[in-house]
């Protein structure tokens, strides 16, 4: 099962294009719908809990998968396969970087790449908005969020404490109403 586990984040880790956002639809792909080790449901969640812990996100959920299927142990194993090819990468670009900063062909692709990250950052917000149940009439609630942190700078963090203290009332409001 480590193995496995190590095998799947190294293969995520250095195949996807794009920081955390980009690779979840394809953790999702791998943890959910492939080896059926954790829920939608639980891989919603997981992805709450990696955007809220500091770190990096791929990287914060490969150890939440990690932990659930095999503990600590497991949680170890898939950060390493999770990060190892990122390392790599990065090692090797900081080795030759001095010699292509300037070439014009490096600058077009990375111009090229923009796009196609993009759009691997766009699926899994649909996707993850469809799985939290964000509807026309709730939908208002995210884009806010987005304009209040960047617009106004707001930071997230008060966002957070903000929403925690409504949706304590709320349900505190429906809660009594009830009684």
């Amino acid at each position: 099962m480590l193995w496995r586990l190590f095998l799947s984040f190294m293969k995520i880790g250095a195949f996807t294009i794009g920081g955390g956002y980009a690779m979840l639809p394809v953790i999702e792909a791998e943890v959910v719908t492939k080896h059926k080790w954790v829920t939608a449901e639980d891989f919603l969640d997981m992805v709450v809990l990696a955007q809220t812990a500091p770190g990096i996100l791929a990287m914060n959920i490969s150890i939440l998968v990690g932990e659930k299927i095999a503990g600590k142990r497991g949680a170890i194993v898939s950060a390493l396969g999770a990060g190892l090819p990122s390392f790599i990468v990065i090692l090797i670009f900081a080795m030759f970087l001095n010699q292509f900063q300037d070439n014009e062909y490096v600058r077009k692709v990375f111009r090229a790449v923009r796009p196609a990250v993009i759009a691997l950052i766009a699926v899994p917000v649909f996707k993850l908005a469809k799985t939290a149940k964000i509807t026309m009439r709730t939908v208002w609630i995210p884009i806010l969020v987005a304009l209040l942190i960047w617009l106004l700078g707001i930071s997230p963090i008060w966002i957070i404490l903000v929403a925690i203290v409504v949706g304590i009332a709320l349900k505190f409001k429906v809660w009594h109403k009830k009684q």
